[in-house]
């Protein structure tokens, strides 16, 4: 049996102002209409025989997981909760775990859920080369065939190839300074690592087992004491967080002596930094890539994206600009990678622009501020179809509802009602109340908050589907 893992864990703090730590990269439509998860998704169903996907996310991402993959119609077969991030050694062996449960011979395709594939029938050709060393016992990785001296990707040396084009494993190599990834690429016998897997849920666990023996025993522990939440499966906090934190190469490709890996040349990229988005867009003539409301005039080899107002650049060359609608990054293509000291500064002063966009995605649907003053707040609120927020209470704030489209279904303390388009409801400071959509599309209202506090921390929740803390 072919189970594609899915690794959900990543924040993409180098894409930011776009990518943000409770809204990251792999749940964007950054090349295209399709976040880059659902892209996975969709590559791992275009394998035969392949199955349903096992998808390991943090806590924080497990609703926006779970909401994509339900659009997509796919049925996971676990979505397992890390408590914290361990890198992908105990996130592997967590599904490894979960996996033999399945099938105790499962073969992983183990996947990174952030990573663009251009040409995803050259990709599939790849695992099927693959299956058959990955079946005897090898340790399948894949590596990518460099077009450049990238430095800011680690290397695989692979050796001699066998019948079907699987070369020898010789060793992993740290990211390389300039000189030395030059010498890399005109030698041939380097490939970029690409962080995907192709091996036996057993093998790995044995070679994690003779190799980081404290990780298979933390993360054994942790699955052993999971319990079930809606949809997910929640590993014991405790126990994982006693694993050490490594990822595979470190804990087990470089020291197994089963690694092998299949050359792969398919448009792969990690999507690490603006530029390498702007690498693996289409251009226009003067080399810029240019998305949403943006006019230029004389720019060349520019990434120009605009989400919520016009962009216009004029006399500007190798530039990435990046419009949200709370924040604007301009910085030269070329000093792209350094945007994570920004976000390491946002955080330091506590900044809400590290972690959050101004919209804000619920399990039922999503919330934008648009004014915030002192003693009130105007929210609009999208509520999806059949969905529901808690029943709930506020010490510090009353609430006014303006139905824009839509039905809302509102509780308020012991009433239970109705409202239509271009109706309004008043909920006073202390009442219980609960806001959802019976209908078969969008509701949309208009929130206006007042209060001496408006903070999301006065939420008192009584009754929540979606159970999260009361």
């Amino acid at each position: 049996m072919l189970i594609p893992v899915l690794l959900s864990g990543g924040v993409g703090s180098r894409l930011w102002p776009v990518s943000r730590e409770l809204y990251p990269k792999q749940f964007l439509p950054l090349t295209g209409d399709c976040s880059l998860l659902t892209q996975t998704l969709q590559r791992a169903a275009g394998i035969t025989g392949i199955s349903e996907p096992i998808v390991v996310c943090n806590d924080e991402h497990r609703f926006l997981v779970a909401e994509q993959l339900r659009q997509s119609a796919v049925k996971p077969l676990a979505i397992l909760l890390e408590p914290e991030g361990k890198n992908t050694a105990p996130a592997v062996a967590a599904a490894a775990l979960r996996a033999q449960q399945i099938d105790p011979k499962a073969l992983l395709l183990v996947l990174p859920a952030d990573h663009v594939i251009q040409q995803p029938d050259v990709f599939a050709a790849a695992v099927v080369q693959g299956m058959d060393a990955a079946n005897s016992g090898s340790l399948v990785t894949f590596g990518i065939v460099p077009n450049a001296p990238e430095i800011g990707y680690g290397y695989i040396q692979a050796g001699d190839a066998d019948a079907n084009g699987v070369r020898q494993l010789r060793q992993f190599v740290e990211k390389p300074n300039l000189e030395t990834a030059k010498k890399y690429l005109a030698s041939g016998e380097y490939l970029w690592n690409s962080g995907m897997f192709l091996l036996r849920a057993d093998v790995y666990l044995e070679e994690l087992e003779a190799h980081a023996p404290a990780i298979l025993a933390a993360v054994r522990r942790a699955l052993d004491g999971a319990h079930s939440d809606l949809d997910f499966s929640r590993l014991d906090a405790v126990a994982f967080s006693t694993s050490p934190s490594d990822s595979i190469d470190y804990a087990v490709m470089e020291h197994t002596r089963k690694g092998v890996v299949i050359p792969l040349d398919c448009g792969w990229s990690d999507v690490g930094s603006w530029s390498s988005l702007w690498e693996v867009e289409n251009k226009d003539s003067a080399g810029n890539v240019l998305t949403g409301d943006v006019i230029t005039h004389d720019v060349e080899a520019s990434y120009i994206r605009s989400e919520s107002r016009l962009v216009a650049a004029v006399g500007v060359h190798n530039l990435v600009v990046v419009e949200t609608s709370d924040a604007i990054l301009i910085a030269d293509k070329s000093k792209v990678q350094d945007v994570k000291h920004i976000v390491t500064a946002l955080k330091k002063n506590h900044r809400d622009e590290a972690t959050l966009h101004k919209r804000v995605y619920r399990p039922w649907g999503s919330y934008e501020s648009l004014v915030n003053a002192h003693r009130f707040q105007v929210k609009r609120i999208i509520v999806n179809p059949g969905a529901q927020l808690s029943l709930q209470m506020h010490h510090h704030r009353a609430e006014h509802w303006i139905v824009v489209s839509g039905t809302a279904k509102v509780t308020c303390n012991d009433k239970e009602f109705l409202l239509g388009e271009d109706e309004s409801t008043y909920i006073p400071l202390g009442n219980r109340h609960r806001l959802a959509n019976p209908g078969v599309i969008p509701l949309e209202i208009i929130e206006v908050q007042t209060g001496s506090y408006l903070g999301e921390d006065d939420i008192v929740r009584f009754q929540d589907v979606y159970g999260r803390s009361q």
